[in-house]
């Protein structure tokens, strides 16, 4: 967006270019005539002219502007630009007016063919660029742009990312004569065929977005695996989650709360590090909490696993002073909560999470791993003479860090040592408890028996002690 060094949708969660504008025709009554389907596109552009800017500086004067370095400056690579460079790239490329007009109407859903109204495939992409050329760029307050030297690097050429999106496109059309388990028929081999060119003749991140629009049109259901190459893809084009997943019909696994997918960290521990200084402890929040499932997960992931932590400390010996203090060391959030009354809303909002998002899971409770139990209570051990003069917010509702270290022993000695272990990661940073390297790398060695995602102990790198 307007006055950033980058194209707006390095920021951008949706859909974009001519790819965005054929989702705008699928959710859109099929245009009677000419006028109407340019008034969509018209729509299109004013839509994005109403988002509001990544980093607005509305909010400031015009002097704190000046003295900041910020003026009104214009879109200079907003959503008409990234159009009218997809419409250009086809216009001009070495593909017959037929092939254009397959992958127009199978990202567009085929409800409106501009052949049927007198057009070429090709007139009809002149005619979206002459919209977006007729359209003033809008003003908007923000740094004036400049070249990004970063962004230009990063960007992967066309010839890394071609061939596979080739493949991915061929793989398809070589199932469309098969059957697949889908709710909808895969596109015509022909229409394949002509998105293959795209990928191959003009430009694979365009014929990969006009790819994943078409599947989408077509409700084709994906296995998991070719979704996992999708958002790999994707990442590599820059673009995000959101681009892939919204619309996709993907054929999830079943929740299995012992598959470790989370990058970061999860369930009761992932829940405390959401407890921030603006933070409730209410349904509302806890229900942002179970919806929050990572990319790559199935549906309703993130409630099961929440879940299960909390039915291990709710059936525990635990006592509630103990869970209390358990809460406060790892969220850094005294007073905000009371023992298993705390426990039993979050099993209420994560079961009520799942019957909308996996009504047939029922979850076991899986025994506990207990072979790094030693391992992670000698952590734990060794960091209490550390922290025993140390308490947990001192200013407000004091919770000493002795109870807490007792509270984090139960857990990983009585209840579960990964829950124990991720929960004593939180306490960690809550207490600013300083680390050597070598300590860290245990943890991170921990880490890994555990089947932790890649980011999960990083959390409190920030901890090591410098030289």
């Amino acid at each position: 967006m307007t006055g950033r060094q980058e194209p707006y949708y390095v920021d951008y969660d949706a859909d974009f270019g001519l790819s965005g504008l054929t989702e705008a025709f699928t959710l859109s009554p099929a245009p009677e005539n000419t006028g109407a389907a340019l008034g969509l596109v018209m729509a299109k552009l004013d839509a994005y002219d109403h988002e509001c800017p990544v980093g607005s500086v509305d909010h400031l004067s015009a002097d704190e502007r000046s003295i900041l370095g910020y003026d009104i400056s214009h879109d200079e690579w907003g959503y008409a630009d990234e159009l009218r460079e997809d419409v250009r790239r086809l216009v001009e490329s070495p593909l017959a007016d037929e092939a254009i007009r397959a992958v127009w109407r199978a990202a567009a859903g085929g409800v409106w063919d501009p052949t049927a109204h007198g057009m070429s495939a090709r007139d009809w992409l002149r005619r979206i660029d002459e919209t977006c050329a007729a359209r003033p760029p809008r003003k908007i307050p923000g740094r004036r742009p400049a070249p990004s030297s970063w962004w230009g690097a990063w960007r992967p050429a066309a010839d890394e990312v071609r061939d596979d999106v080739v493949a991915e496109i061929r793989s398809c059309r070589e199932q469309s004569a098969g059957p697949l388990p889908s709710p909808g028929p895969l596109p015509s081999p022909d229409t394949l065929s002509a998105l293959e060119e795209v990928a191959a003749r003009v430009h694979p991140d365009l014929g990969f977005r006009l790819f994943l629009r078409a599947l989408k049109v077509h409700s084709v259901r994906i296995e998991k695996a070719r979704y996992d190459r999708f958002q790999v893809l994707g990442q590599r084009f820059g673009h995000p989650a959101a681009l892939i997943d919204f619309g996709l019909d993907v054929a999830w696994p079943p929740i299995d709360t012992a598959r470790r997918d989370a990058t970061w960290d999860f369930g009761f521990s992932h829940l405390a590090g959401q407890a921030h200084q603006d933070w409730c402890a209410n349904r509302e929040e806890l229900r942002k909490a179970a919806e929050g499932d990572g990319i790559g997960q199935t549906p309703g992931s993130a409630a099961a696993v929440l879940l299960e932590d909390a039915l291990r400390l709710l059936r525990s010996a635990l006592p509630d002073a103990a869970v209390t203090a358990l809460w406060a060391g790892a969220s850094d959030r005294p007073g905000s909560t009371d023992g298993r009354d705390w426990l039993r809303l979050i099993a209420d909002v994560c079961r009520e999470r799942l019957r909308e998002a996996a009504p047939a899971y029922t979850l076991v409770v899986a025994p506990a791993r207990t072979e790094l139990a030693d391992t992670v209570l000698r952590e734990v051990r060794e960091t209490a003479p550390a922290v025993v003069d140390k308490v947990i917010s001192p200013h407000w509702h004091p919770v000493p860090a002795t109870d807490v270290m007792d509270a984090l022993e139960h857990v990983v000695t009585r209840i579960d040592p990964d829950l124990g272990f991720r929960l004593f990661l939180r306490v960690l940073n809550a207490l600013s408890v300083r680390l050597t390297q070598e300590r860290y790398d245990r943890y991170e060695a921990i880490g890994e028996r555990f089947g932790y995602g890649e980011y999960h102990v990083s959390d409190v790198d920030h901890l090591i002690e410098a030289g």
